[in-house]
C-alpha cells in the first residue's frame, strides 16, 4: 500500500493503539507504519525493523548499494535515512561490510526492503538487520516524493510510528521539539583502541569522532599502526605519544557543538604535528583555526558527488555525508586556502593550511560506500610525515 496525504487531524494519540503484526512468506511484517514530516506530509507504507515509535531528523542518500556500509556509518547518529534508489536490501547483510560496532541510525526508509539477499557472501536480511540494532523503518510509500519534500524544503525532523490510532498534532508537536545532540561522545570509542601492522613505517593517532573502519584499514594498508583514540583525549596525551601523524574523523552532528574538542584540536594546529582531516574532523579543524561552519539546506549524502581539485585542475567523483559545511569566505587567507569545491554547489570540500603540515577534506576518501578515487590523499598524508621527518633530520644535523 502507498499513499501521501495530508493530516486529517484526528483526535487520538492518548491511549493509541498498536497494529497487530502480520508476516508473510520470507518472514517481511504487514504491519502498517506511517511517517509523519515536520512540515505536516504523512506517508502510509509498511513496517520493517523495530517497531517503536521514532522521532529523528530525516535525511536522503542517492546511493545506488552500500546499504549497511551506511547504516554503520556514525555519522548518520540521530537521523532517519530515506533512500532514494527504489530496492535496497538485494544482497542481504554480512559483518564483513559493517564500518563501524553497529548501525547507528533512528530509522530506515525505502520504497521496496528486498525479502531475502541474492548474494555468495550473504548471511542475513536487511529486516533482521534493521530488528538487530532496533532501527525502526517503512517500506512501501513513495520514497522519491519524500526526497523531493527535503530537497525543496531542506532537512527536517520526523516520526515513525506502527500505531493504528494517534494524533498528527501530537505527534507534530514532538516532531518539532527534537534536535540531535550528543552524538559525537555517542559513536566514539570509550577506551584506546590499537590496530598494528606487521613492519610498520608510521605511528599515527586517530582522533574517533565517529570514525568508519575503513579509514583505519587505509592507514594499515600503507604500512601504518593506528592507534583510535576517544574523542575527548586531550591534546597533551596526543602530542606526547611518539605519532607521527594525527587523523581527525568523520562524525556526526553540529560540528560547533564539540566545543572541548575543538579546543583540544587547536593545540594540535599550534604543534608541528602533521595532521589530515576528514569530514566532521575537516570542519572541526576549521572552527579551531577561527572559521565558521553552516548548516545546508538538505546536505550532501551519496556516492556520487563531483569536487574540484582546484590545484590539480580535476573532478573527482566523492563519496559523502555531511549536512554542514564550512563556509569559505569566513576562512582567514592567512591561515588557510580552499583546496577544493563542490561543483555542484560551490561549496568548500577542502583546506590547505600555510606553513603548516596541515589539509582537510569534506568528502570521504576511504569510501565504503562509494569510489576510491581519491584514496590517494592517505599517500599524500604520509608523503607530509616523510616530509617532516626529513626536516626534523636536517635540524637536529646542522
Amino acid at each position: 500500500m502507498e499513499q501521501s496525504e495530508e493530516p486529517d487531524g484526528q483526535p487520538r494519540l492518548s491511549g493509541q493503539k498498536q497494529n497487530k503484526s502480520k508476516t508473510v512468506k520470507g518472514g517481511m511484517s504487514t504491519m502498517k507504519a506511517t511517517l509523519i514530516l515536520e512540515n505536516g506530509h504523512v506517508f502510509v507504507g509498511k513496517s520493517i525493523g523495530s517497531t517503536e515509535d521514532r522521532v529523528c531528523e530525516m535525511v536522503f542518500n542517492t546511493s545506488m548499494v552500500g546499504y549497511q556500509e551506511i547504516l554503520t556509518d556514525p555519522s548518520y547518529a540521530g537521523q532517519g535515512v530515506v533512500m532514494s534508489y527504489p530496492l535496497i536490501g538485494n544482497y542481504g547483510v554480512n559483518p564483513e561490510d559493517d564500518e563501524s560496532v553497529r548501525a547507528w541510525p533512528e530509522a530506515f526508509v525505502v520504497r521496496h526492503l528486498s525479502p531475502r539477499g541474492s548474494n555468495f557472501r550473504n548471511e542475513g536480511t536487511l529486516d533482521d538487520y534493521l530488528k538487530q540494532y532496533n532501527i525502526v523503518g517503512i517500506q512501501g510509500i513513495d520514497t522519491r516524493a519524500v526526497t523531493k519534500i527535503l530537497r525543496n524544503q531542506g532537512t527536517m525532523n520526523g516520526m515513525i510510528t506502527c500505531a493504528e490510532h494517534f494524533s498528527v498534532e501530537d505527534a507534530l508537536e514532538k516532531i518539532r521539539a527534537y534536535r540531535v545532540t550528543g552524538t559525537v561522545e555517542r559513536v566514539s570509542c570509550k577506551a584506546p583502541e590499537y590496530f598494528p601492522v606487521e613492519n610498520a613505517k608510521y605511528n599515527i593517532a586517530l582522533l574517533d569522532v565517529g570514525e568508519k573502519r575503513n579509514m583505519t584499514r587505509c592507514l594499515n594498508a600503507r604500512g601504518c599502526n593506528v592507534t583510535v583514540l576517544p574523542c575527548h583525549t586531550p591534546a597533551e596525551e596526543i602530542l606526547n605519544g611518539g605519532y607521527d601523524g594525527v587523523m581527525l574523523s568523520n562524525g556526526p552532528g553540529d560540528p560547533a557543538d564539540n566545543v572541548e574538542v575543538i579546543a583540544e584540536i587547536r593545540k594540535l594546529y599550534d604543534s608541528d604535528l602533521p595532521v589530515f582531516a576528514v569530514c566532521l574532523g575537516h570542519q572541526l579543524m576549521a572552527l579551531a583555526t577561527g572559521a565558521k561552519t553552516g548548516r545546508l539546506a538538505y546536505g550532501h549524502r551519496g556516492a556520487n558527488h563531483p569536487v574540484r581539485d582546484i590545484r590539480a585542475g580535476r573532478v573527482f567523483i566523492t563519496s559523502q555525508n555531511h549536512g554542514y559545511v564550512v563556509r569559505s569566505e569566513t576562512v582567514n587567507p592567512e591561515i588557510a586556502t580552499v583546496s577544493h569545491v563542490n561543483v555542484n554547489d560551490g561549496t568548500c570540500e577542502g583546506l590547505e593550511y600555510r606553513n603548516k603540515r596541515i589539509f582537510t577534506v569534506q568528502f570521504h576518501p576511504e569510501a565504503n560506500p562509494g569510489p576510491k578515487d581519491t584514496e590517494y590523499l592517505f599517500d599524500k598524508f604520509l608523503e607530509m610525515i616523510d616530509d617532516a621527518r626529513a626536516g626534523k633530520e636536517a635540524a637536529e644535523n646542522a
